[in-house]
């Protein structure tokens, strides 16, 4: 099987431990093989005739708001994170789970959030989703589920590559806009309100959950939706790790054992971690 990305790296690193590359050769190495991946996102992402991602998607989101001017839109980006903090503190109490689900069922800041990540200026994680793709390629899945879609880029991604793509949200405001989007660009998907409609049962081969179970009520039932969701032999590909972070109290689960020890015992396999830039894990339903 091709080796990923991560893999990739790993195993070059070596070739620094042994001394048989330098330090300065591998960055530069590194940096070539994270362009590819770049230039796969930018391609899905970009909107019409910005060529540049970051422009793309701050005028791609000042269309969708009526905005004209893409410099406060760049602003309400930017100031989003102190945003939540403050609409999170104001608005749950966590001996509530329905505080924390109203918080992300109706919370517009979000959209800013997640966009502004999704540009890569200040990380570049976003782009374990072109390591997901490259997954499901590898591995024949067609049927994909983004589950906690955000604003839909990762489907945008793996609908540009020809994928069968549902997505499925908590949040009324980005379900909004993730249609938006993809009526923009002609895209077909399938979507999915999570308080109103469950998962269907057995319908995908793959399905991603980016940075999604730190901040759930239930994580667990969660995982228990995505079994019956996936068909034997499927793939969940994931993160499971966050760290108190004093900007992101939105992090309210930091043990995951209690996730992967349910998914062991629903017949989940650890097939696959990536060891070297991001950390997500791949399951495989047996």
């Amino acid at each position: 099987m091709k080796k990923l990305l991560p893999d990739q790296l790993k195993e070059l690193w070596q070739g620094v431990v042994e001394e048989k590359l330098t330090s300065e050769a591998f960055a530069d190495e590194q940096e070539r093989l994270l362009s590819k991946y770049r230039y796969l996102w930018q391609d899905a992402l970009c909107l019409g005739e910005y060529p540049d991602l970051k422009e793309s998607l701050l005028a791609e989101l000042a269309l969708y708001l009526g905005c004209a001017d893409i410099a406060e839109v760049q602003n309400r980006c930017q100031a989003s994170l102190e945003a939540l903090k403050e609409e999170w503190q104001a608005t749950v109490d966590l001996q509530d789970g329905h505080t924390v689900e109203k918080y992300y069922a109706d919370s517009e800041n979000v959209i800013y959030e997640l966009l502004w990540w999704h540009t890569l200026v200040e990380d570049s994680s976003p782009l374990a989703y072109v390591t997901a793709l490259r997954f499901a390629q590898l591995n024949g899945c067609r049927r994909y589920l983004d589950f906690g879609a955000g604003v839909g880029s990762g489907g945008l991604l793996f609908a540009n590559d020809g994928r069968e793509v549902t997505l499925a949200d908590i949040s009324s405001p980005l379900q909004r806009f993730c249609k938006w989007r993809f009526n923009q660009r002609g895209l077909a998907a399938r979507f999915i309100d999570l308080k109103v409609n469950d998962l269907p049962e057995a319908a995908f081969d793959f399905i991603t959950a980016m940075d999604v179970f730190e901040h759930l009520v239930d994580p667990v039932k969660t995982a228990e939706q995505i079994n019956k969701a996936l068909v034997p032999g499927g793939f969940l590909f994931t993160r499971l790790a966050a760290e108190e972070d004093d900007d992101r109290p939105q992090h309210i689960v930091l043990d995951f054992t209690p996730i992967t020890d349910r998914l062991r015992a629903l017949g989940f396999v650890q097939v696959w971690q990536d060891e070297w830039l991001w950390g997500h894990k791949v399951f495989q339903k047996t």
